[in-house]
């Protein structure tokens, strides 16, 4: 598991449903932030090829926090 935490903007909790589709951007915070939009959604994309999960949670004004966790698999012989 790696959580990896951030003080930036935030994410409205509506939109939250929305972070990984592709390129979907929260509202706020829109015009200081540079990107289209691919991110989030081919980070999700990866960790489910490796059959993993990420979340998130987030406060606006305090912080965002994504939780990833990839299965252990057998290390090769």
């Amino acid at each position: 598991v790696i959580e990896v935490e951030d003080s930036g903007v935030g994410i409205p909790e509506e939109q939250l449903p929305q972070i990984f589709d592709k390129f979907f951007r929260a509202d706020h915070g829109k015009e200081s932030i540079k990107g289209v939009g691919l991110g989030l959604h081919l980070v999700k994309k990866i960790v489910d090829l490796h059959e993993g999960s990420i979340t998130v949670r987030s406060q606006v004004g305090v912080s965002t926090t994504f939780i990833l966790a990839l299965p252990l698999r057998p290390a090769f012989d």
